[in-house]
């Protein structure tokens, strides 16, 4: 039976402050009619936004954990408890982010395959992400030396297989030998060949993109930086101009000042905000366990005990809050960089990304800035203040 949710009073994200405020129709799970409706319309329920901004569902394409949990967990629990605390942060779809361990069972993968496209209860898992296991060595940070394996056709077929169809995105480092091969046969498979992990030069970052690398991990980190003798796949990247760029903006994994340089180079249409969350997000400061090893979740930023970088425990609201704080960018640009930029980038513009009749239900409620009120996920509330 068709499901029909109505809210009311409720701004645009991207319309002029004196706008005067819309009602959005909701018909089993999609949206049917923005504008002016009649409140007496046959509904299953009405939703009174009392003039909040409605924007479109925020879409998170680099997640590990939340809420005490990690895709490594490899259970059902686990997944529906990141799939809820990204909901309180407003994300309404996110890629299961994790590593492949070769010569293991890697559950997690098959389960996190299994569960895309499930009711979790909170935000929709759309797929995998993997980061690696054809990275560099020297620029692994995070991923521990057992996660890694030279680029062969035999692995990369593993890999299709345990995660049926499910596979996304993978962070691959061009430079190995074989990669470029690998990066091919990701293109035919319809799966997003990303640039990272890597310690490629300017040369060999051309050639990735070259062979079909479209997108880059987490940039400035885990990759060499600018020299101006050695330009490095800094500059490749900024050059390539149909290459997107996934963005930790919590001024902790990228200074503020060179935030604002990357977003005057690159520009709002080709960066997609990440949280690079751990299972501390959505929890308080303290100390937890990311694949057997011990970290410290402290002010937002994790780290292992020798201090390296492994990821935020920062919803994807406040980390927009961030980046407009630290690039002056307005607030309906950022929302659009983590709403329509990965919509496009998963080629899911026809369905996420935009409020829009014909559109997914995915809908997030804002209030005095970034902070959520309500989030829903195809007509469903799934959390609210």
């Amino acid at each position: 039976m068709s499901q029909r949710l109505l809210i009311t009073d409720c701004r645009l994200f991207d319309a002029r402050r004196d706008k005067q405020t819309i009602s959005i129709l909701i018909d089993n799970g999609a949206i049917s009619q923005i504008g002016q409706i009649d409140p007496t319309v046959g509904c299953d329920n009405i939703l009174d936004a009392q003039g909040r901004i409605v924007a479109p569902g925020f879409i998170d394409i680099h997640i590990q954990g939340a809420g005490g949990s990690d895709i490594l967990d490899a259970t059902p629990e686990a997944l529906k408890a990141v799939s809820q605390t990204c909901a309180r942060f407003g994300t309404t779809s996110f890629l299961a982010t994790t590593v492949f361990k070769p010569d293991q069972e890697n559950r997690h993968l098959a389960l996190a395959a299994q569960y895309t496209g499930r009711d979790l209860g909170g935000a929709n898992l759309l797929g995998i992400h993997l980061e690696g296991p054809f990275i560099s060595p020297e620029k692994r940070g995070m991923v521990l030396p057992e996660c890694l394996c030279p680029p062969s056709p035999q692995a990369f077929e593993t890999i299709r297989d345990i995660t049926s169809g499910k596979l996304r995105m993978m962070t691959i480092a061009p430079e190995l030998p074989g990669s470029l091969q690998i990066i091919e046969r990701l293109v035919d498979s319809n799966v997003i060949a990303s640039f990272g992990h890597s310690n490629a030069t300017y040369e060999q970052t051309l050639d990735g993109f070259n062979a079909g690398i479209s997108h880059v991990t987490h940039l400035f980190n885990a990759m060499p930086s600018i020299h101006h003798r050695s330009p490095g796949p800094l500059v490749a990247i900024f050059e390539t101009e149909n290459v997107t760029t996934q963005v930790i903006t919590d001024g902790v994994h990228i200074h503020p000042s060179m935030l604002r340089l990357a977003f005057e180079i690159l520009g709002p249409n080709r960066i997609i905000p990440i949280t690079d969350g751990m299972q501390a997000l959505g929890l308080a400061d303290g100390r937890y366990i990311y694949n057997g090893i011990e970290y410290e979740s402290k002010n937002g930023t994790a780290r292992y005990k020798d201090g390296t970088l492994i990821g935020t425990a920062l919803g994807i609201n406040q980390l927009l809050g961030k980046l407009v704080s630290f690039t002056d960018c307005p607030l309906d640009v950022a929302i659009k960089m983590v709403t329509e930029n990965p919509a496009k980038l998963l080629n899911l513009q026809d369905r996420k990304g935009f409020i829009a009749p014909g559109k997914d239900a995915d809908l997030v409620l804002l209030e005095n800035g970034h902070s959520v009120h309500t989030t829903i996920v195809a007509g469903k509330i799934v959390f609210q203040k």
